[in-house]
């Protein structure tokens, strides 16, 4: 589970997720891209960010090999996985799991990112909020929908990009977290056994 552009794998959302996770018996692996490690603020080229996939992909195999294998993450880590996976597949890897998919830049609507996800020929799972400024959700069920049964979306009600959802509402983040890691889980297991099929 790869950590956004903005923090690292010890950012509140990071350790929320994977807590919410584990209480579906859902191990996970963070780790950070080089940049964070170095205390920089711009995220690595994509051939050193998808090289570190690549590695964590390779160590989450070595530590337990009997288990199934699923990638992705949040946002920037989410899409340099998808990009690593589209160009050359990660060895093992059953499917892509997007925790806000980065879409476009903030206030300006295109598609254009989401190109190369037309190269996975493995299951997708995309996690969005409502609200998301970096993810029209009017653009984002159209390319879902040209990926077919390949891809699968769910949408969360009035959650941003980082599934914060407004007081107004009635609801609160820790629900949107608890909502997230079900429908996570309940995705998982039939990609998992390998019964989906596209």
């Amino acid at each position: 589970m790869a950590h956004g552009a903005g923090a690292g794998m010890t950012h509140p959302f990071m350790q929320s997720m994977a807590d919410a996770l584990a209480g579906h018996g859902i191990a996970t692996l963070r780790y950070q891209f080089p940049y964070m490690e170095q205390g920089s603020k711009r995220p690595d080229a994509p051939k050193l960010a998808q090289a570190t996939v690549r590695a964590a992909v390779a160590e989450a195999s070595r530590l337990v090999p009997e288990l199934p294998l699923f990638a992705g993450g949040k946002s920037f880590g989410g899409r340099m996985t998808s990009q690593a996976q589209a160009a050359s597949p990660l060895p093992g890897v059953r499917g892509l799991v997007f925790l806000g998919f980065p879409l476009h830049p903030a206030g300006r609507p295109s598609d254009e990112r989401g190109e190369h996800l037309f190269g996975v020929q493995i299951p997708m799972l995309f996690m969005q909020g409502t609200r998301d400024q970096l993810a029209d959700s009017r653009l984002l069920q159209a390319v879902v929908g040209k990926l077919g049964a390949r891809a699968s979306l769910k949408l969360f009600q009035d959650a941003d990009h980082s599934f914060h959802v407004p007081a107004r509402t009635g609801r609160k983040d820790s629900e949107v977290m608890a909502e997230m890691a079900q429908a996570l889980a309940d995705w998982i297991e039939p990609a998992a056994s390998g019964t989906v099929r596209f």
